[in-house]
């Protein structure tokens, strides 16, 4: 039985740091809220639609409306036939995966990978609340850290906020494909998950990166996947700046390079860019939709870009 863990938890007797936080995810839903009504009013809605029909009311038959929606209860009671009416079901849900293990603390300016994907989740989740949707949260590192049920409402999305940017995961490590089965096992309705993560799968990455491509196989045919990855620019390129020592966040392993050396420095590009081609060619050969979000860069155009050639896909 999987056991949904408890919210974290914030020390009284640390006032000042409370009042960080409460700060710091007042301010974020402030500007989530301004990035919301500036640029997404009306394209989420026009993008994200219902998953089904309701039942709305019954009326007389004129011809020309299909004989299969036909109320054969109503009819045979009143003498005269009905049809059944239907309204699209409008309500959806939403689950945010956000990945939260070590290396997504790295940050080269002013914020971290972590803080770029709150901020994203907080726009994707203010943007479900107005359309009235619920939404999820899940925590992951190589385990599952979190898990917040699908809700509605500010406090609700105020909470999603605050357990992204503070949340304190207790491992180190990725693992996706963990984390895409526990969704799987927890939603159980289709629904529509953005997974925002960094990628760095770690070694062995071929191996790593297949049994991630057949996870996400599984997990959307039963929902809606969408992708997001969140990058740094000093995990693209490295500064010319003589010998550093550079440890992997998740396993602790230093390496002492030589950035001066133009070679290293093109190896370690050309490195890190096969790796973002290969893994970004592997998600969207499932027909999984990604978005590529880089650290301090304004990533909402990329965001307004996709509602839009979703909106022309299903238009």
């Amino acid at each position: 039985m999987i056991k949904r863990k408890a919210s974290t938890p914030v020390s009284v007797e640390d006032e000042a740091r409370a009042a960080e936080i409460l700060g710091r995810v007042r301010r974020m839903e402030v500007r989530t809220n301004r990035l919301v009504d500036d640029s997404l009013a009306g394209r989420y809605a026009s993008v994200f639609k219902g998953r089904g029909m309701d039942f709305d009311r019954v009326r007389n038959y004129v011809p020309g409306d299909d004989v299969r929606t036909i109320d054969w209860n109503v009819t045979a009671r009143t003498g005269d036939p009905h049809v059944k009416l239907f309204t699209e079901e409008r309500e959806l849900t939403i689950l945010l995966m956000i990945d939260v293990s070590a290396s997504s603390d790295f940050g080269s300016v002013v914020d971290s990978k972590r803080e770029l994907a709150a901020e994203a989740a907080g726009v994707l989740a203010a943007s479900a609340i107005r359309n009235r949707d619920k939404v999820g949260l899940i925590l992951f590192s190589d385990e599952v850290e979190l898990y917040i049920p699908p809700g509605k409402g500010r406090m609700h999305i105020m909470r999603l906020i605050r357990e992204t940017l503070y949340f304190q995961p207790e491992r180190g490590g990725t693992d996706i494909a963990k984390a895409l089965d526990f969704a799987n096992q927890v939603i159980h309705r289709k629904s529509v998950i953005f997974l925002v993560s960094d990628f760095c799968l770690g070694a062995p990455f071929e191996e790593r990166l297949n049994h991630l491509r057949n996870k996400l196989q599984v997990t959307n045919r039963r929902h809606d996947v969408i992708a997001v990855s969140v990058t740094d620019p000093r995990e693209e390129s490295l500064p010319d700046v003589g010998r550093i020592c550079i440890e992997d966040a998740e396993s602790g392993q230093v390496v002492e390079i030589d950035t001066g050396n133009a070679k290293v420095r093109t190896a370690f590009e050309k490195q890190s860019r096969e790796r973002r081609e290969r893994t970004a060619m592997r998600i969207r050969s499932l027909g999984v939709d990604l978005l590529q979000f880089t650290n301090g860069e304004n990533w909402m155009p990329a965001l307004m870009g996709f509602f839009q050639s979703r909106r022309q896909r299903s238009g």
